[in-house]
């Protein structure tokens, strides 16, 4: 790894920052949000900030996008002010997003009209992880593309799995993941929403729970913040609850389309749905046991 490697952060927020911060211990990086105040806290870290997504691209190794959905994907890097037409052959765009497989043909087509190729990198782990390094990052991209973008990638991963050699294959994984961490949310709130129901003490529960055969990764990183739901601020947003209304909604077309019953996922994803419908799109995603369970019982 060398400074004289260029990767272009766009956007910085939750996630990118801490990931463009990490990139900075080793890489010369290059940052761009729409909000100002996201761009001075880039600028402390030690990374180059610019005033247009363009200007950031320009000269780039690697991209790395972390954008919402399909749509942005291509208004990033397509758009009226899309980057794909700044960059130089032989670059790669590093899309670290869950965006579903329908909109990977075609941004790769697109891309190599310019010589660019799509490495395919949905990501997880949240940001604390992410400015560690330590996230888990699924890909499907051709081996030159991947050895184009590993200075990425290996900075960014403690566990980095290649899932094939073609862009879609991230994102089909990463779809298989989310389906079991939103059901892994919504099943930890039903719990704990219950233990309150049966007047035991909440936290005393979780830690019974993390100790034997029903704990899971989800469970104890979620469970904390879902016992701090009902507080007057709710749990610090560090995973929106609207995420997983696109994340779901994501993994019920693809089990449609594969002609697969998946009733779990299903009735998981009303609980997102409902959540937003209540008001709490911007919430933690911890916020669901609010839908299972309104208030607290117990005090």
């Amino acid at each position: 790894m060398t400074s004289n490697y260029t990767v272009t952060v766009l956007g910085l927020g939750a996630m990118g920052l801490p990931m463009a911060t990490r990139l900075a211990s080793q890489l010369t990086v290059h940052g761009f949000d729409i909000a100002e105040p996201r761009l001075q806290l880039a600028e402390e870290a030690g990374i180059t900030t610019f005033t247009s997504a363009g200007d950031a691209a320009k000269g780039a190794d690697a991209v790395l996008l972390a954008v919402r959905n399909g749509e942005q994907l291509n208004d990033v890097l397509f758009g009226e002010n899309g980057v794909a037409s700044v960059l130089e052959p032989g670059a790669v765009v590093v899309l670290g997003s869950t965006v579903g497989t329908d909109a990977i043909p075609a941004t790769v087509a697109k891309l190599a009209h310019y010589g660019v190729d799509l490495v395919d990198a949905p990501l997880s782990g949240g940001p604390k992880r992410a400015g560690d390094g330590d996230l888990l990052i699924v890909v499907g991209a051709s081996p030159e593309a991947r050895e184009k973008a590993a200075p990425v990638l290996d900075l960014l991963a403690s566990t980095l799995t290649v899932v094939g050699d073609k862009p879609g294959d991230g994102q089909a994984l990463k779809t298989v993941n989310q389906l079991l961490c939103g059901v892994h949310i919504a099943a930890a709130a039903e719990a704990l929403a219950l233990a309150d129901a049966l007047g035991l003490d909440q936290a005393k529960t979780l830690a019974a729970l993390e100790a034997g055969a029903a704990g899971s990764f989800m469970l104890s990183n979620r469970g904390p913040r879902i016992l701090e739901a009902y507080n007057e601020d709710g749990a610090e947003v560090l995973s929106r609850l609207d995420i997983f209304v696109k994340d779901m909604g994501i993994v019920g077309k693809a089990t449609r389309a594969a002609g697969l019953a998946a009733p779990v996922a299903a009735a998981a994803e009303q609980l997102y749905l409902l959540g937003q419908a209540q008001g709490l799109a911007a919430a933690d995603d911890s916020a669901v046991i609010k839908v299972v369970a309104p208030a607290k019982r117990t005090k």
